[in-house]
């Protein structure tokens, strides 16, 4: 008898849980090229919630005349911008820049929308 009342309690616990509550993971791919002249640093932030990749106060060292791919882990629908800035110098930036404190245009895409890709110069 307990056994039948067990699944039963399962059933109405299964029941509660909406599939419209879970997240669902997507990825973004963000492709960045440094035609600076000088190397810059990359860093990703959420628009949505408190994340940023790498995160833990580090950061995407790209040096110049090279091309990177970042395919970042994400929540469906989450928006995501790209700050970069001069290694060193964090007052030349692009995008969000550093702590993505700026503003811009054209900088954010939203998870699950495919490449972005950029040329920092």
């Amino acid at each position: 008898m307990w056994f039948r009342g067990a699944l039963l309690a399962l059933g109405v616990a299964l029941t509660l849980v909406s599939p419209t509550t879970t997240v669902q993971a997507q990825e973004i791919t963000f492709e960045i090229t440094n035609d600076f002249g000088r190397d810059i640093q990359v860093e990703f932030y959420s628009q949505n919630r408190n994340h940023a990749w790498p995160g833990g106060n580090r950061a995407y060292n790209l040096n110049r005349g090279d091309t990177q791919t970042y395919k970042l882990a994400c929540q469906r629908g989450e928006k995501i911008c790209y700050g970069g800035w001069v290694k060193g110098n964090a007052r030349t930036y692009w995008g969000v820049g550093l702590n993505g404190k700026q503003s811009c245009d054209r900088c954010c895409v939203f998870c699950g929308d495919g490449v972005l890709r950029r040329t920092l110069n």
